[in-house]
């Protein structure tokens, strides 16, 4: 209890959350009466990044800020509207397979959300649609970022879970696919109810000649996804590969990149990773302190008087974790709750670590997108003045599709692992 309340003091005050998780852990040891354990503090610290998967980090962002760089996301909109824009409601059929195809590439959803609303929601609002449900839109299509690979949070998920990256950024691609498809169904609706316009007509030859000039772009998320799927190569290998290909179709084929802007793109890559890489670190130390202090054994206690069966251990998670997810961002939140949840889920309930992570993960995004933070809807509404609240009412029938996805990835496992090998 002391620790809660110090973790607590500190977040209230405005300490960072790293910083918070690691004071914390010093509260208790000071709490303990163990000085020893100070000993050992330093090198749980340090154990929280000595993992090989972590690379994959640095070098999926350095992929996301060459294809800025580069040009490749207006051609990925380009290629979407290709396909889409002349449907009902094409332009937000386009905003979401859009934020499908750069989510394959970029893994951030707060990233996403600042690049696409910057690009969509002015061209959403020139054809007759709503700024408030446009921005909505665009905020829900970064939700797609960090389920679909790569993802930032499923590498921190799996170090924390001590599972293989490759398997978890592949456990996301079929939960990805079908929320895109979902939100598509849901557009239909909307469309249909609100007669949302159709956007400018295209040929048959100027589709193809779209798709053939843009259809470069692609080769980022097909050697991505393609070499680990192959057995090829790692996450973390196949992060290095998606960089030098990102790199080359920027510069030979965009031609908008240029190795000068290199040593400022890892630069910016580089401080977004620390920053991930010490909550890492920071996680290890708070773990060690939970696990010494019994409370993943006394959570498990708690919840079998609740849950009988896995199903409904998985629909308890679903619900604290969505409350979880709306005041605390991703990453922190992973960090709080896998350490204690995760034993409980495994060892009592002996459900797939694979598919609670893709569970954990896809809640604690939708949290970004639930009041009373929101940061997508705040990303959102700092690019295009829209406002926060009014956004989540708009969408709200996307938040409930959501929910639904999650119910069926809980009753329903091999969603989650039907290509996980």
């Amino acid at each position: 209890m002391i620790t809660s309340a110090a973790f607590m003091a500190f977040m209230l005050v405005g300490v960072p959350i790293g910083l918070c998780l690691c004071l914390a852990g010093l509260v208790y040891i000071a709490a303990s009466g163990n000085p020893v354990l100070f000993q050992s503090y330093p090198l749980q610290l340090f154990g929280g990044v000595d993992s090989y998967g972590l690379i994959a980090i640095p070098l999926f962002i350095l992929i996301g800020e060459i294809m800025n760089g580069g040009g490749i996301t207006r051609r990925i909109v380009d290629m979407a509207m290709a396909f889409v824009g002349s449907l009902k409601g094409g332009l937000a059929y386009v905003n979401i397979l859009a934020n499908m195809f750069i989510s394959s590439i970029l893994g951030s959803a707060t990233a996403q959300v600042a690049i696409m609303a910057q690009i969509m929601v002015p061209e959403m609002e020139k054809k007759g649609y709503d700024k408030t449900f446009a921005a909505g839109l665009t905020a829900y299509g970064g939700m797609l970022g960090p389920i679909i690979p790569p993802s930032v949070m499923f590498v921190v998920y799996s170090v924390l879970a001590q599972v293989s990256v490759s398997d978890m950024l592949i456990a996301g691609i079929v939960p990805g696919v079908i929320l895109t498809v979902m939100f598509c169904l849901v557009i239909a609706l909307m469309g249909y109810i609100y007669n949302y316009p159709r956007a400018d007509y295209q040929t048959p030859r100027q589709r193809v000649m779209t798709i053939l000039r843009t259809s470069p772009t692609l080769l980022i998320p097909i050697v991505i996804v393609g070499t680990i799927l192959g057995g090829l190569a790692n996450a973390t290998e196949s992060a290095a590969v998606g960089a030098v290909a990102a790199a080359l179709v920027g510069k030979f084929w965009t031609r908008e990149f240029e190795f000068s802007q290199l040593p400022q793109m890892m630069l910016r890559s580089a401080i977004y990773s620390a920053i991930v890489l010490f909550l890492v670190a920071a996680a290890a130390v708070f773990s060690w302190v939970l696990i010494f202090g019994k409370v993943p054994q006394e959570t498990a206690a708690w919840i079998q008087t609740a849950a009988k069966d896995p199903v409904s251990f998985m629909l308890i998670c679903n619900a604290i974790l969505l409350v979880i997810g709306t005041v605390i961002d991703g990453i922190p939140g992973l960090i709080m709750t896998v350490p204690i949840l995760l034993p409980v889920a495994t060892e009592i309930y002996h459900i797939d670590p694979r598919q609670f992570g893709v569970v954990v993960v896809i809640n604690l995004v939708l949290g970004l997108l639930s009041p009373p933070v929101g940061l997508c809807f705040f990303v959102a509404a700092a690019v295009t003045g829209a406002k926060p609240g009014r956004m989540f009412m708009v969408t709200l029938p996307f938040f409930v599709i959501s929910c639904v996805l999650l119910v069926l990835l809980s009753l329903y496992p091999s969603l989650s692992l039907i290509l996980v090998k």
